[in-house]
This record gives structure tokens, sequence and C-alpha cells, in this order.
């Protein structure tokens, strides 16, 4: 039913699992047991409808992760003095956008590695906008993949964990996502925007699902609140199976997503970035003075046993 009132009313895949969740989660109202599992269900069902009609954020409830089939990996909590580029390198250096990506932004600090956008007037490659990223010189293929960090305090600005493989938005190259998609665990876009405050969205892009050659397709699986996102540590996680993709927020589950011809049978990158926006954004900013930073306590990557 939900399938057909989706595409009747045209829904993007948020807006589909939205609804699929609100009838879930209606029903879960008229069987509770209690005046407390009534309230519950009635609460969840509210917040499905909201992001369904307005695209607001919605608290994560699914299940807790269970990494009992998993083994660690990789690992780095950022303990020394300095990036260790034996497994890690500075991405995209060079003009990004309104500014420049710069090896400059990205340091390990206290414990973390820290990620800093600015203004610089004798800058790497200038005076202008800067900011930093990082990615893992090995790729991977599946698994969970997590991290725990304290995005960045400003509007514009933003930071992010994702996986990029090579060719994601060439249909011929990512066959819809088969052959390679970009899966961004999180991006924190909505600091200071109202009730988008304090949460990150899921999204993934790939080229020619179902056929189509023209340009690159994507699904915005939805908007999740996290703890205090901007001031505490919060967890973020990917779990890659061979069937689907599952995001999770401290441990919980939040969606889960088939988009596409199917999950990608390819190793990809994994980056760390503080993202910039353009030209005509970054017109609107002060210079003297801004900072904004990304904090990453540690990145962790397991796979089955």
């Amino acid at each position: 039913m939900v399938a057909k009132i989706a595409d009747l009313l045209g829904l993007v895949v948020r807006e589909e699992w939205a609804l699929t969740k609100f009838f879930e989660y209606l029903g879960k109202m008229f069987s509770a047991d209690s005046i407390k599992g009534m309230v519950a269900a009635l609460t969840a069902a509210a917040e499905m409808l909201a992001m369904l009609i307005f695209g607001l954020p919605t608290t994560p409830r699914g299940p807790e992760l269970d990494l009992s089939d998993y083994s660690i990996v990789f690992y780095d909590e950022f303990d020394g003095d300095t990036l260790d580029e034996t497994v890690w390198k500075h991405r995209g250096v060079g003009p990004r956008r309104g500014g420049f990506n710069a090896s400059s932004q990205a340091e390990v600090r206290d414990g973390n590695l820290v990620i800093t956008s600015e203004y610089l007037e004798d800058g790497m490659y200038g005076e202008g906008w800067y900011t930093g990223a990082v990615s893992l010189k090995e790729w991977y293929k599946q698994g969970y993949f997590e991290i725990r960090c304290i995005c960045n305090d400003s509007p514009g600005f933003w930071s992010a964990f994702w996986i990029q493989a090579n060719g994601p938005y060439t249909a011929s190259i990512s066959q819809g996502g088969v052959g390679g998609a970009e899966l961004d665990i999180f991006e924190s876009m909505g600091y200071g925007d109202g009730l988008h405050h304090n949460s990150v969205t899921h999204t993934i892009h790939c080229a020619g699902v179902d056929g189509v050659q023209e340009g690159f397709q994507s699904a915005n699986l939805g908007a999740f609140y996290g703890n205090n996102i901007h001031e505490e540590y919060n967890t973020y996680g990917l779990e890659w199976t061979e069937d689907e993709y599952i995001f999770y927020i401290n441990g919980v589950e939040t969606v889960r997503s088939t988009f596409g011809n199917g999950v990608s049978q390819v190793e990809e990158e994994v980056i760390v970035s503080l993202e910039i926006p353009g030209i005509e954004e970054l017109a609107g900013f002060e210079k003297d003075g801004f900072k904004t930073e990304f904090i990453v306590d540690y990145v962790k990557i397991y796979q089955k046993k």
C-alpha cells in the first residue's frame, strides 16, 4: 500500500521511508499495552509525519548496533602529535568551491584530529578561505565504519564523514551503485537552522540507476537528531553489508537503504572533511577572526570475522 501511495504522490526516498514508519508506529500506538507505550508510538508517528510533510529531523529509534560478527581492522585515536601519513593523506588540496583545501588545516592536537576552516591572508595558495580534508590511503569494501567527533559550530561550513568510489557519478562506471557510489555517512548541514539544528543527514549518490545514463541520482535518506552535536562527541556509523546500507547515530540505527541497482561491490575511499561553501555564500561571512573546527576523537573500521 505504501509503495502505491508513494508512487501516486511522487514521494522521494526519505518521504516513502517516513510514510512507511508512520504507519508502523501508528500500528504500535493502537496495539500498545500501556499509556507509556502509546505515547512513545504517538510521538514517533508525529515525528515521521513531520519528516514526510516538512522534511524535519527525527530521533533515531532503530535496533542497537551489534558488532559481534565483526573484528576491528583499522583504528586511529589520534594520540600522537602529527597526522600519521603512513595511513592518511591530505585530500583534494587546492581549489575547493569558494576557497581551498590545504594540508595546513588538518592537524593532530590534544588527542584529536582537528580540521579548521578560516580566512587566511597568507595561506598556501594565497589569500582566501581555507579548510581541509584527509582520507585513508587504504580503500575498503564493506564493513562497519565509525567516527566519534564534535561537528563544527558555524553555518555554511559543514563536517562530513563519507566514502567514495572512483567514478560514482558516471553511469557506465557506477552502474547504479554496484560499480561504486558516494556514501555520506553523515553531513552536519543544520547548524543554526531552527528545527534542523543538532541534526545530520545521510545520503547516497550514484549514477545509472534503472538504466538512466544522464547525470547522477541521489537519495537523501533524511535528517536525524544527535546529542548536542556541536559541543559534545557523538558517533556516526555505516554498516555496509552485501545487501544494504545501515546508518547509525550513537549506536542506534537511524535508517537503512538499498537505493540504486545494488550496493557497491568495489573498494572505496574513506574521507573526513570540513566542507566549504561556494563563493556567493562566503561573500556574506566576516573574515576577521572567523574560525570553525571539526574535532575528531577517532575513526574505526570493522569487517566480518
